[in-house]
């Protein structure tokens, strides 16, 4: 890709966590930290990939906990396994951000709404979201870095996108090629 910006100082990577981060279950949830299962590659290229931004922000879309089907406590609880693991691996998450409410509910902070994001940039003053790249495998995730002038990486998968990224990768880990 020719467009692909050179990565340095004060870059922010936001992350879908299903798909992305860890396989993506299709017609479910992850519920429990025994289905979690990281994307290939991802925890033996954390470090090159989280040595290359300053922030790295997780933005996930869990309506599992609106639907009763796991709890706030329990969903935390994976973010933390996640977190522990990544951060072992060298990829530090400095925060993880779940829009818990059902698609189309209240507060609507679900992706593509840029809510997550502007909580982000409250927390870290410094993210600039035209130096940021959102990392996601639906439409609403490619919509949601648009909408907010990030550049966009799809991750491929047998979900149907009609938005256009910026650039399509097989896999997370693929990215520490283009740092």
């Amino acid at each position: 890709m020719t467009n692909f910006p050179q990565i340095g100082p004060g870059w922010t990577l936001f992350l879908d966590r299903d798909g992305v981060i860890n396989e993506r279950i299709f017609d479910n949830y992850v519920l429990d930290w025994s289905a979690f299962r990281f994307t290939e590659g991802l925890l033996d290229s954390a470090s090159k990939i989280g040595a290359a931004f300053d922030h790295v922000i997780v933005v996930t879309n869990q309506q599992c906990v609106a639907k009763g089907l796991l709890s706030q406590p329990a969903l935390d609880a994976i973010h933390e396994k996640m977190c522990w693991q990544l951060n072992e691996a060298g990829l530090t998450i400095d925060l993880v951000l779940a829009a818990t409410e059902f698609r189309n509910g209240q507060p609507q902070r679900r992706k593509p709404a840029p809510q997550m994001a502007l909580e982000a940039q409250q927390i870290y003053p410094s993210i600039d979201f035209s130096k940021s790249i959102m990392v996601g495998d639906t439409n609403t995730d490619i919509q949601f870095g648009q909408r907010l002038g990030m550049y966009t990486i799809r991750i491929e998968s047998q979900e149907i996108v009609k938005e256009t990224p910026d650039l399509s990768l097989s896999k997370l880990a693929d990215l520490s090629l283009y740092l």
